[in-house]
C-alpha cells in the first residue's frame, strides 16, 4: 500500500485522497492546541509560506490522545489555529495516531519510519514525518525538533 492510497478527512469534513499530493513533499504532523509544543504552529506556518510554491505541503492532523490536549471539535480547532497561530496550511479531522483506533495514515507512517530506540508508536504531539515527492517516508522528527531546525532537511528534499 502506498501513502497515496490513503484517504483523510479535512477539518471541514470533506474526504480527500492523499494522491492529490503526488509529486509534492509532505510534512505530516499530529497537532494539539493545548500542548507545550503548540507554538510550533507558527514555525509550521512559516515553512508552509516559504516552501509551498516549491512543492511543500504541510498537513496538520489534530489528535487528542496525549493528555487530552486537543479536546475541542473541528470547528473550534480550525478557528483557534487560524486566529491564534495564523494557520493557513491544511488541517484535518481529529484522528488517532496510536492504539487500536490508529488511522491508516499513521499506521503507514509509523511503520515506515520508526522513532527513538526503534519504536513505531507515536509518543507525543507534534511528531513530524517528511515524505518525498515519490511518496516515500524519509524522515521522522520528534516533537522536540522545531520547524526551524528541520528547515535545512526540507530544503534538501525540495
Amino acid at each position: 500500500m502506498s501513502i497515496y492510497d490513503i484517504q483523510v478527512s479535512t477539518i471541514r469534513g470533506e474526504k480527500k485522497d492523499l494522491s492529490e499530493y503526488r509529486g509534492k513533499v509532505m510534512l505530516i504532523v499530529n497537532t494539539a492546541s493545548k500542548c507545550g509544543f503548540t507554538p510550533q504552529y507558527k514555525g509550521l506556518q512559516k515553512l508552509h509560506e516559504t516552501y509551498a510554491d516549491q512543492g511543500l505541503a504541510v498537513l496538520g492532523f489534530p489528535c487528542n490522545q496525549f493528555a487530552g490536549q486537543e479536546p475541542d471539535d473541528e470547528a473550534t480547532i480550525a478557528q483557534q489555529c487560524e486566529l491564534n497561530h495564523g494557520v493557513t496550511f491544511p488541517l484535518h479531522a481529529k484522528i488517532e495516531v496510536k492504539g487500536a483506533g490508529i488511522h491508516p495514515l499513521y499506521r503507514h507512517l509509523s511503520k515506515a519510519k520508526r522513532g527513538f530506540l526503534g519504536t513505531s508508536t507515536i509518543k507525543w504531539n507534534f511528531t513530524k514525518f517528511l515524505v518525498d515527492r515519490n511518496g516515500k517516508v524519509i524522515h521522522r522528527f520528534s516533537p522536540m525538533d522545531k520547524p526551524e531546525q528541520i528547515d535545512k532537511v526540507i530544503q534538501k528534499v525540495l
